[in-house]
């Protein structure tokens, strides 16, 4: 599609409602020779003239006449559409829409909801739980919450929690008739439940600590999820073993439900960021929130 020649058109109105290159000049910020300029090559571009000079004043042309009665109204609205988008972006009112999964829920933005709602009340949090590393741009989503080493490429990234605790866990149920392990190898003779990744549709590595070394255990597993949900579901069912997050079942071990085991050997996972592209960098709402997260990360690190 050829490109209209309006480059320009902004100093020609502004001639034309000034009444002069100078006050043009001025009003634009500019030098007087380059408002000349810019209205030369832009009469060069169109092929009309536009503008009679004269030493005294500046008249339009009829084909001036008609750029100007079409250009103006037009102009007026393109600046207030502008405008509008940057009070848009500024604003501290409006919708924040995140994509997180329900442990970054739990862990990073459950501790903070209340404090950051009583601080903005004119902000919406309308957050999608999933735990598919989805594309924010395409999906719409202002940023996503995601631990550290799964985050999307080519995006600003923010650290908003120390490293997440992990955990074996099994109901007492399964433990008392299978007994309990007493070491990671120990797993090997048990049934273990075991995550897929919704996005790499990888089965999550199990990671253990013993005497300050990472190990990676393959366990093999007859139940794989591809939710947190479903391996936590199925641990209470007395199905066996699983291993995630520890805050995505706290409320099962308060009740009795669920058991950690292998408590020292028990590896953490890598810490949540909360990730945006660049564009977004520039939205008030998310900047107010990412503060949040951010402040709420501090005072932990300050209590430990």
């Amino acid at each position: 599609m050829k490109r209209a020649p309006i480059h320009g058109i902004e100093v020609f109105l502004t001639i034309v409602r000034e009444g002069s290159m100078r006050a043009a000049a001025e009003v634009l910020g500019v030098g007087a020779p380059a408002v000349s300029l810019q209205m030369k090559a832009l009469e060069d571009r169109l092929g009309v003239d536009l503008l009679f000079r004269t030493t005294r004043s500046i008249e339009m042309t009829a084909a001036g006449r008609v750029l100007f009665e079409a250009a103006a109204p037009a102009y007026r609205d393109m600046v207030h559409a502008v405008r509008k988008s940057q009070e848009s972006a500024k604003s501290t009112t409006g919708t924040l829409r995140l994509s997180l999964s329900r442990g970054a829920y739990i862990t990073a933005v459950a501790p903070v909801l209340a404090k950051f709602r009583a601080e903005n009340p004119g902000i919406t949090l309308d957050i999608s739980w999933n735990e598919e590393l989805v594309d924010i741009l395409r999906e719409g989503f202002h940023a996503g919450i995601r631990l550290g080493d799964i985050l999307a490429p080519d995006m600003l990234a923010v650290r908003v929690t120390g490293p997440v605790p992990s955990a074996f866990f099994a109901s007492p149920e399964y433990l008392r008739e299978q007994g309990t392990p007493k070491h990671p190898r120990d797993l090997l003779d048990h049934h273990c439940i075991r995550y897929r990744q919704p996005t790499s549709k990888a089965i999550r590595e199990w990671w253990v600590t013993e005497k300050g070394q990472a190990t990676r255990i393959d366990p093999p597993s007859r139940l794989v999820f591809d939710t947190v949900v479903g391996v936590i579901q199925a641990a209470r069912d007395g199905h066996g073993v699983g291993w995630s997050m520890r805050t995505t079942m706290e409320e099962h071990l308060r009740t009795g439900e669920l058991e950690t085991i292998l408590e020292p050997y028990a590896r953490p996972l890598p810490p949540f960021y909360i990730y945006y592209p660049e564009q977004n960098k520039r939205v008030e709402c998310l900047r107010l929130f990412v503060d949040c997260l951010k402040q709420q990360h501090r005072q932990k690190k300050a209590q430990r």
